[in-house]
């Protein structure tokens, strides 16, 4: 199963029950993240922010609160995609809303308002408390330069990628674009070329028969050996072990 969420709102997603055996997914603002999906798990996405996701055995129920962001409070303007495995307030809100929705076949417009208001503020809160001290970075990018130049780095990545390859579009230099995308994901451009890269490479692992040097080849990499060592840094596995 594979799918795109495109919210104009902001979007809290819930696992009530159930779960799935495999779940990957990655944001325009730099979130990623592979592995199994279980009751209580609670992600948050943006609005305006879309996600690309893949889901494999699943069998779970789950909901969703959607809070419009004009109505939501300042400090989720620029909040970023997050993902837990456990929220006790925002898991129970959501199971709350859900059972009465079954009971009534519907739920009263001024209580949602009222529980969208105070999950909104919940997260300022939250996000707040998670935000590193001190001042934002000085140098940054927009979510749709953020959203371009990943989209540049999955066309390419069985090449060779420059930082002048990513800059130049932007019209930005070179020593701009390394401080500002890194001001924007806490991430070098070269660990999030090399994190897609073994992206790519887990997906073909397991969706074809290739040959692993073929894999390699096919996500920018010549050497072999330097393969299996950057993929076992970033999955914790061989290619082959991966491919079991």
């Amino acid at each position: 199963m594979e799918g795109k969420i495109a919210p104009d709102f902001h979007l809290i997603m819930v696992t009530l029950s159930g779960g799935a055996a495999h779940h990957a997914f990655r944001t325009d603002d730099g979130y990623r993240y592979e592995g199994r999906d279980a009751k209580g798990m609670v992600s948050f996405l943006p609005a305006g922010c879309n996600r690309e996701l893949v889901l494999r055995d699943v069998a779970w129920e789950w909901g969703a609160i959607a809070i419009d962001p004009a109505l939501a409070s300042p400090k989720l303007h620029d909040a970023k995609s997050f993902l837990v495995g456990r929220d006790d307030f925002i898991y129970g809100m959501t199971a709350q809303m859900t059972n009465l929705c079954h009971r009534e076949g519907t739920l009263d417009q001024t209580y949602c308002s009222t529980m969208t208001l105070a999950l909104s503020e919940y997260l300022s809160n939250r996000i707040a408390e998670r935000s590193p001290r001190g001042p934002s970075p000085k140098y940054t990018l927009t979510r749709r330069q953020l959203h371009k130049t990943y989209e540049r780095i999955d066309a390419r990545l069985a090449e060779p990628i420059s930082i002048s390859d990513l800059s130049l579009p932007l019209g930005i230099s070179e020593g701009h674009f390394f401080r500002a995308f890194r001001g924007a994901t806490g991430h070098t451009p070269l660990e999030a070329i090399s994190s897609r890269r073994m992206d790519r490479a887990a997906r073909l692992l397991r969706e074809t028969d290739l040959p692993i040097i073929e894999v390699a080849a096919l996500c920018g990499i010549a050497s072999p050996s330097y393969f299996a060592r950057l993929f076992r840094s970033h999955k914790g596995h061989s290619p082959s072990l991966w491919r079991k």
